[in-house]
């Protein structure tokens, strides 16, 4: 039986589909969401992201800002920005592009936006909401993951969910957000005895470890639903080889691109043992600027006193 793929660019095409909708009532009201998005330095893959995620705004319609900073920003020169962002009305959602410049303290930048600004979910005022069950701003990746498993209609209720890694940006809330939805949850880590047998107990199983093919098959359950969170690069033709048990096309890609984007599970197993899984590109990655547009629409009806519009 051929594997199904969960394909994250319909998906996300679907809720681009439905937040225009959301958008024009609110405009009809009187209100546009708006957007401003902090990019410090230039690192090539932030600048890619940040202008993703703007261009993403002008095609549904909300207001964005982008400002740029130069690499040598003070943590206090960041923090006196997000305070303006903060007064701002017309800015419902502020979002601070990471990884930023060594000298900053990321902690106290991401602690100084305004919880109900705070598109990203990272705020812990935001944790506790997510925690308590409450409306709130959901970290944007978690929130893509359950999107995936709800639309591609994969029983969530009852199942065994096995999440390998334990960031705060992906592993724990995309374990709270599972908990919501009845699941039974592992976290895995580094530490974990015999982490290819408990994977195996997973009915779902998420990778957001960060390691290249880390995931073999003895890690999948056959059957499972894998969501592969995993995006590394590969640059040369010894990590291809090590990664691929076929590494023709790869190879042929890399020649092409300079480079191979592959995710925390070895792909051809995840195609060999899985009953569906999120393919790299084009899996969970396409979510998570869609999940930061709902959360900045979310924000302005929140800000207002209107209440959270649910997705799925």
């Amino acid at each position: 039986m051929t594997a199904r793929i969960l394909d994250g660019n319909k998906i996300r095409d679907e809720i681009k589909a439905e937040l225009a909708e959301q958008i024009n009532d609110l405009k009809r009201s009187g209100i546009t969401p708006g957007l401003a998005a902090v990019l410090v330095g230039e690192n090539p893959a932030s600048q890619i992201y940040v202008r993703s995620k703007v261009k993403t705004c002008e095609t549904l319609g909300i207001y964005s800002e982008k400002i740029e900073l130069p690499t040598q920003t003070t943590t206090e020169q960041l923090l006196a920005l997000i305070d303006r962002f903060n007064l701002r009305e017309e800015i419902d959602g502020i979002l601070v592009q990471l990884p930023l410049p060594s000298q900053i303290d990321t902690k106290r930048v991401l602690m100084a936006v305004d919880p109900a600004k705070d598109v990203d979910g990272f705020h812990p005022i935001n944790v506790g909401h997510l925690v308590s069950g409450r409306p709130g701003l959901v970290p944007c990746t978690p929130a893509g993951i359950i999107e995936i498993l709800v639309r591609s209609q994969i029983p969530i209720k009852g199942a065994r969910a096995v999440i390998v890694g334990r960031s705060d940006i992906v592993g724990k809330p995309v374990a709270i957000l599972l908990m919501h939805n009845h699941a039974t949850i592992t976290v895995c880590h580094s530490r974990t005895r015999d982490l290819p047998a408990v994977a195996r107990e997973g009915d779902i199983l998420i990778a957001a470890m960060g390691k290249a093919a880390y995931i073999t098959g003895d890690f999948i359950k056959p059957g499972a639903t894998v969501i592969d969170v995993g995006q590394n690069l590969l640059k040369t033709a010894e990590e291809l080889r090590r990664v691929f048990h076929d590494p023709t096309e790869p190879l042929k890609q890399l020649e092409a691109k300079g480079s191979v984007l592959v995710g925390d599970v070895q792909p051809e197993d995840m195609k060999e043992k899985s009953g569906a899984y999120t393919p790299v590109p084009g899996g969970v990655g396409p979510l998570t600027i869609a999940m930061l547009m709902v959360n900045t629409v979310q924000a302005a009806r929140l800000r207002r006193g209107m209440r959270a519009h649910n997705t799925s």
